[in-house]
């Protein structure tokens, strides 16, 4: 059985994946859980991070975003991020043990 990190643990690996896979010029620990990833104010980042962003969890957490608006809602923050990976492993976890 696999265990899944902690809140803490999921929230520091996804900023260090924001960090490493957008190249950006801030260090994971320079990242608030809930600082908009985009727009004024917020981390900054554009349409072709998002993309980015979009392949890596695919890639990384096995999260598949289907379309621009769970996008948006999914993608506003680290604390997002890491509540749709949650989400994600517990229905996977769930469907494995009934399986």
């Amino acid at each position: 059985m696999t265990t899944h990190p902690t809140s803490t643990q999921l929230r520091a690996q996804l900023k260090q994946m924001v960090v490493q896979d957008l190249m950006l010029k801030v260090s994971a620990d320079e990242i608030p859980d809930d600082l908009p990833l985009f727009g004024p104010g917020g981390l900054g980042l554009d349409s072709v991070d998002a993309l980015q962003l979009v392949v890596a969890l695919d890639k990384n957490y096995g999260l598949k975003i289907a379309n621009p608006q769970e996008a948006q809602d999914i993608l506003r923050s680290v604390r997002t991020i890491a509540e749709a990976v949650a989400i994600r492993a517990d229905h996977v976890a769930t469907v494995s043990s009934t399986a």
